[in-house]
């Protein structure tokens, strides 16, 4: 039974189901931190376990030559299952934590649920399952399969499509190159976190090959990838690349705490053959609600680079932000400090006085509220509160400040006396 909740009186049970959406309503707005855990964690490439079906005998290689097996790999067609699992040990919020996800990374805020920049976040939160292929850059299509209904992304062309099949909903762009669709989604296949993660390898980094496995029915290297950096979240991230191709079929990430995996994504069943034309193909249905969003792809609206990360041809990842300063620029626009897998983004909530110390609607102070989510902490920078998942913490200061990234509490706090 949930708190509060009557067992004898439906009006009563209704008033407080109605005053707890209240208050996550208005706690949404105001959780910075978490909605930055969910941006980070889907940005970062999170993903566990391998589950191996067999040692198979391969030729030796080394961690570089691996490397560079992923990088020349050019599987320009494919077609399979993926599965995920993602444990961030979010707090249980009675949902509120999947409307933080989807409000983090809301693009054009016209709240059509075929709204890819949206509805891909519930990738960082359960267990879910993916269809996946790709023909060439011009083609690629990813489905979210869900209990009786089904969410499919498209890029066909110049064309990308969401549809929602659950509220029949479609969301329509353009891109102004067919080659370079920008990607709209958070990383869903294990080749997107291992390009994601392979862009971060540097002198703050250990990787070795550890044997052999067997994913999908293909054989398979296993590239373990170790942060040399104390004070990181980060424990261990393994990917499982085949041998043949150098596609990436699996990709583990496990926390430096220690027990089960932070995010486990990899291929059930796979194929290198050519997906059928249909595939991509796509109408919107009859008497569907249509949502037009804005061309991307085109210098200065788009934000990015005008490559579709983790598709592009020769499967190289894009180029890597700048590690080596102590404080540097991120390439989202917010301030960057540290090196490494130590790296702590910094940005400001507007936020002044920290959370929130109103009332929410029906009684109740929204930053008692807020503050039992988190440890409250101080020092140099004054008081403030950090919010932990297994994976990304966030400090939040009185002045607003936000710092997030792969780090301990105490890198948190030391950055904010240091800033």
């Amino acid at each position: 039974m949930a708190p509060y909740e009557s067992d004898d009186s439906t009006g009563a049970a209704q008033a407080d189901d109605e005053l707890r959406a209240e208050r996550r309503r208005k706690a949404a707005r105001y959780v910075v931190p978490v909605a930055v855990v969910g941006v980070a964690a889907a940005t970062i490439g999170l993903v566990p376990a391998l589950a191996d079906s067999g040692d198979p005998n391969l030729p030796k290689i080394t961690a570089q030559e691996l490397i560079n097996k992923i990088a020349k790999s050019d599987v320009q067609q494919l077609s399979g299952t993926v599965k995920i699992s993602t444990d961030l040990g979010l707090p249980d919020l009675g949902g509120l934590e999947s409307s933080l996800l989807s409000g983090a990374t809301q693009g054009s805020g016209d709240g059509s649920s075929a709204d890819p920049s949206a509805k891909l976040t519930e990738l960082a939160s359960g267990t879910h399952t993916l269809r996946v292929a790709a023909d060439g850059p011009e083609k690629q299509k990813v489905s979210l399969l869900e209990s009786g209904a089904e969410y499919s992304l498209i890029h066909n062309g110049t064309n990308v499509w969401g549809y929602d099949s659950k509220s029949n909903e479609v969301y329509h762009s353009t891109v102004a190159d067919s080659g370079k669709a920008e990607r709209h989604e958070p990383p869903a296949t294990p080749k997107d976190f291992a390009d994601e993660i392979l862009k971060s390898v540097d002198g703050t980094t250990s990787v070795t090959v550890d044997g052999t496995a067997q994913v999908a029915g293909r054989d398979a290297y296993r590239l373990v990838i170790k942060p040399k950096q104390s004070g990181t979240t980060v424990g261990a991230i393994s990917i499982a690349v085949d041998a043949k191709t150098g596609t990436p079929l699996k990709f583990t990430l496990t926390p430096s705490s220690g027990g089960a995996a932070v995010i486990d994504a990899g291929y059930t069943q796979v194929s290198f053959a050519e997906p059928a034309a249909s595939t991509f193909e796509f109408t919107p249905p009859k008497g569907a609600k249509v949502t037009e969003g804005d061309e991307t792809g085109k210098a200065g609206k788009s934000g990015g680079n005008g490559k579709a990360d983790g598709w592009d041809k020769g499967g190289k990842p894009s180029e890597a932000p700048d590690h080596g300063s102590a404080k540097g620029l991120g390439k989202d626009g917010f301030d960057v400090l540290g090196k490494g897998w130590n790296s702590i983004a910094v940005l400001d909530s507007g936020s002044k006085g920290g959370l929130p110390t109103g009332s929410a609607s029906g009684g109740g102070d929204l930053s008692g509220f807020l503050g039992s989510l988190g440890d409250p902490v101080s020092g140099k920078f004054g008081k403030g509160t950090v919010f932990s998942t297994r994976l990304i913490n966030a400090l939040i200061t009185d002045n607003g400040k936000v710092y997030v990234g792969a780090v301990d509490k105490a890198a948190l706090v030391k950055a904010a006396n240091a800033g």
